[in-house]
């Protein structure tokens, strides 16, 4: 798509005209009833609004157009065309042809429509379909519905015209673009308008030439994924460029927004308002205005945050600081902090087994993690929202957990009970130094088949030892929940701390990633030397927790958050 020879324009349907010609690379029409339907409601439900139709890929050959890519549009277009002509005399006849290089009388059967012929050839059949379905379409409310899109097409439809020189291999292209299934991107097609040899502004080849360098660089640099994650919530595998992110949000793309093209069609019409050069400058200040959010310590955690908490969109982000002083935008951002985590009550009386108070929990201690590795030696650590957000598979990596569980929710099945069993063994060993329940519990897991109540015993002798007294009545607290690697195996989520704690030491070991408030914990650093019980999670241990959040987050909280146990 670096064809310099590219002419790229939106056309009113109306307007198209000329002869295309559909050569023998291409198979025939194939559109079904869906495909034709889908058009047609889409055109009538979109009534006066702009709508843009999907790109036509053309190639001038003298008198005619070779055409790439968008036979099947053309040719509903020039049915529906047909059809309102026939019923309504007045309108005029279609203004453009499509003629085949090998389908010969293909051509002749479009300017007939003679259904008894349909079973003549499969290029038949499908037309005589298609021109059937637009016929019943059109008579659900005829008078209208012809006058409606008749006048659409007229004022409002359009579709996205893209002439490739005539030196581009129209084979090559078309495969890449039928065949291979890639179609025209939004993206690649805002870069054309800026590479384009025709239209209004057009650039001397120099300014193309720097406008693409400079568009690659800015591709590149969004392949950073720790900017990528900063600015966005969503997998690159949504984006066929990354760069999409940032002419969509120069077009103010609605997130629902399931249009394509979008984002090229508003861009075009904000072309059509001011120079080329000037829209350019616009896509790189919007660029470098994020890029100086990601460079700025305090900016990078607080923005970071309202995303990947997902109480405010880059968008959101982007409006609030237009005609901001950069002291008001930092003021606005804190605002929009304080609201993020306000709650109803207490936040002691938030509790993990509630739907709602799970989020809550889940966005207060990612705010703390956040805070907390911002305000850690100043600039020397940076939160890492790639890491956080996305582990290897694109999967979210981290979810809520118990820092000590005491139940055994979950376990069903005799594998699940013994791996629980051998995950604790070594603690019952090491820290309460009871051999007998250790072979007891060894024992269990060699039996070929362990009873549940069996289980259930030892379970709760092993939980009795590993656990300080009076944890039970504080579980599904704040004081007792942290942000944790998610992982499908039920026996060490319910797992008891001392547990959990050798598999956070053992990851810190093989330099995975831990959030950094959940490291503080489960290495004790809150805790004060003298109530420190290494392998327990007790009274002090949760009061020196809730301590370290009210002092990392004391400017965004309405109140201390309060410790149930010592009100």
């Amino acid at each position: 798509m670096e064809n310099r020879q590219i002419i790229l324009e939106t056309k009113l349907v109306s307007d198209v005209k000329g002869t295309f010609f559909v050569p023998s690379y291409q198979r025939g029409f194939r559109w079904g009833e869906y495909e034709v339907l889908r058009l047609l409601n889409d055109v009538y439900s979109n009534g006066k609004k702009n709508y843009c139709l999907q790109p036509v890929v053309v190639r001038k050959k003298g008198d005619f157009y070779e055409l790439i890519d968008g036979q099947q549009r053309l040719t509903t277009l020039y049915l529906i065309y047909r059809y309102m002509k026939n019923v309504n005399p007045f309108f005029s006849e279609p203004a453009f042809d499509l003629v085949y290089e090998t389908r010969e009388h293909s051509a002749d059967f479009l300017r007939s429509i003679d259904p008894s012929r349909r079973e003549e050839n499969i290029d038949f059949w499908f037309i005589a379909n298609a021109y059937e379905t637009i016929k019943k379409w059109f008579e659900e409310d005829l008078q209208i519905r012809v006058l409606h899109i008749f006048e659409y097409f007229k004022e409002d439809v359009k579709i996205i015209w893209y002439e490739v020189g005539e030196n581009e291999d129209a084979i090559s292209l078309f495969t890449r673009l039928n065949i291979g299934k890639i179609p025209l991107t939004s993206a690649e097609l805002v870069k054309a308008m800026f590479l384009s040899s025709g239209g209004k502004g057009k650039m001397d080849r120099e300014k193309q030439e720097e406008i693409s360098l400079q568009w690659d660089t800015m591709e590149k640099e969004l392949h950073d994924d720790s900017l990528w994650y900063f600015l966005t919530n969503r997998a690159h595998a949504r984006y066929q460029t990354r760069i999409d992110l940032i002419l969509d949000l120069l077009s103010e793309k609605p997130v629902d927004s399931r249009d394509p093209y979008y984002t090229f069609f508003k861009l075009d019409e904000i072309g059509k308002t001011v120079s080329l050069e000037n829209l350019w400058r616009k896509i790189q200040q919007t660029f470098l205005l994020l890029k100086d959010w990601y460079e700025n310590h305090e900016l990078y955690h607080k923005i970071g945050y309202l995303i990947a908490s997902e109480k405010m969109t880059l968008q959101g982000i982007f409006s609030l600081s237009a005609g901001k002083t950069k002291q008001e935008f930092r003021s606005a951002l804190d605002s929009c902090i304080r609201d993020s985590i306000v709650i109803q009550g207490n936040y002691a009386d938030l509790s993990y087994e509630k739907p709602l108070d799970y989020k809550r929990i889940s966005t207060l201690l990612l705010l703390f993690n956040v805070e907390s590795v911002r305000l850690n030696g100043e600039h020397t650590q940076w939160f890492p929202f790639d890491k956080f957000k996305f582990d290897g598979s694109g999967k979210a990596a981290w979810s809520l957990e118990h820092i000590h569980a005491q139940q055994s929710e979950g376990l069903r099945t005799q594998e699940m009970w013994k791996e629980w069993l051998r995950l604790h063994i070594p603690s019952v060993r090491s820290v309460v130094h009871d051999e007998t329940l250790a072979a007891e519990m060894q024992s269990a897991i060699e039996k070929e088949k362990l009873e549940r109540s069996e289980f259930d015993e030892l379970q709760q002798k092993a939980v009795s030892l590993l656990s300080v007294q009076g944890n039970a009545e504080y579980m599904h607290s704040i004081s007792n929940l942290a942000l944790l690697r998610s992982d499908d195996n039920a026996a060490l989520n319910n797992s008891t701390f001392d547990v959990k704690r050798n598999r956070i030491v053992e990851m810190d070991k093989n330099g995975q990633y831990i959030p950094f408030c959940t490291k503080m914990v489960f290495l004790k650093y809150y805790t004060p030397s003298e109530d420190n019980q290494l392998h327990f999670w007790g009274l002090a241990d949760r009061v020196a927790y809730i301590k370290a959040m009210n002092k990392v987050l004391s400017p965004y909280l309405a109140e201390p958050i309060s410790c149930v146990e010592e009100l």
